[in-house]
């Protein structure tokens, strides 16, 4: 079909649309998405010691991420490795993880958390089990708020709202809304063969980037940064009681014996002046990563003041891969997150930083070494 064609079609579904969306919610791996994912673009030789506790495997496999990991540290000698899906009890080895989004009403937030558990203690998990299963169908839910949003005039204040913001001009408005009403459609005709998984709000933004096929390419991109600012939108009038209270699911998940980490705390600060029950923070990520020093810091003064009974709190750093993006074609990968990788955090080599973890005599050997020993043998 040309560019002619498929501009005659925006009120009646195509057999590329059909493919077109099959493609996109597959779980299925190409053989090029396989290739680019069990050969990393780089290989870290020196590094001896491996740690990932933030990171997304998504769809892929894991037997396709340890050939991965394995050819990018071939010389570590210790490591821990533990993926952390959204709201979705994820397993490797021994271990097994989470990043739940909860509710502080102490400061009126959504936050996240990561979770890591041996796995021989998820046997009788069943109330967070529970709990996580609640978060996932709510959090999914803005996927379909976000399309209603785009098609529905109901929620006109909110086009106009995002319109304002981006300056969207008229023929753009009505590029975005034909096509997601055209998506939509898609969705609803298809919604029984779409896995699960597949149903989330970054479909939408893909589903644009294939039209490029047929409109130009700023058309299209025009619509993406308006599509974003809608998705914010949406976020933002998400009702937050419907989460778990964040000091709940602490207790929960202490009451397993889990280890608890406070990922990207910059994004919500004021998380910082909780005093929850955790175990560290992540002092570093590639999309949190302007005040490491300052969180090292407080790291160091917190654990001065801790009591005898209370365990030190320890820094670590994430690499919050989404292996989704590995599996994207070139060309329509973004170029940010695809960069990123399962166990690569440079932050441990930066000399500013390295001044901060010293006085606090941190590094990554001992603490993996006590992290395991605290997922072995949790405090009473």
């Amino acid at each position: 079909m040309n560019r002619v064609e498929y501009l005659h079609t925006m009120n009646e579904i195509t057999d590329w649309d059909n493919e077109t969306l099959t493609r996109l919610v597959s779980t299925q791996l190409s053989e090029q998405a396989i290739s680019q994912i069990i050969n990393p673009p780089f290989i870290l030789e020196r590094e001896k010691y491996m740690m990932a506790l933030h990171w997304h495997p998504e769809i892929v496999p894991n037997d396709l991420l340890s050939t991965r990991i394995n050819a990018m540290f071939p010389s570590v000698l210790d490591e821990i490795i533990i993926p952390t899906q959204h709201n979705d009890l994820v397993s490797w080895d021994s271990y097994s993880g989470v990043e739940v989004d909860s509710y502080s009403k102490e400061f009126n937030r959504k936050v996240q958390l990561l979770f890591h558990f041996d796995s021989n203690r998820l046997e009788h998990a069943h109330t967070f089990k529970s709990m996580l299963s609640h978060t996932y169908k709510y959090r999914a839910s803005q996927f379909f708020d976000f399309l209603e949003t785009l098609t529905n005039p109901t929620f006109k204040d909110r086009i106009a709202e995002a319109v304002a913001i981006t300056e969207l001009d008229k023929e753009t408005l009505d590029f975005v809304q034909v096509s997601s009403a055209k998506l939509k459609m898609l969705i609803d005709r298809n919604f029984s063969d779409i896995p699960e998984q597949s149903i989330k709000n970054k479909l939408i933004p893909a589903w644009f980037q294939e039209l490029k096929e047929f409109y130009e390419p700023h058309l299209v991109n025009r619509a993406i940064i308006f599509l974003k600012t809608v998705k914010e939108i949406v976020k933002s009038k998400f009702v937050l009681t419907y989460f778990y209270e964040t000091q709940e699911v602490i207790e929960e998940t202490r009451a397993l014996g889990c280890g608890i980490v406070i990922p990207h705390p910059e994004q919500f600060w004021p998380i910082l002046l909780a005093d929850y029950d955790v175990d560290g923070y992540e002092v570093w990520n590639p999309q949190s990563r302007e005040f490491s020093e300052f969180l090292i810091q407080t790291v160091i003064k917190k654990n001065q003041t801790l009591t005898k009974k209370k365990r030190s709190l320890l820094v670590f750093m994430g690499d919050d891969t989404h292996m989704s993006e590995k599996i994207k074609e070139l060309d329509k990968q973004e170029p940010e997150k695809a960069k990123r990788e399962i166990g690569y955090q440079p932050a441990w080599e930066d000399p500013a930083i390295q001044k901060s973890l010293v006085y606090g005599q941190f590094d990554k050997k001992s603490i993996i070494l006590e992290y395991k020993a605290r997922l072995l043998n949790p405090q009473p």
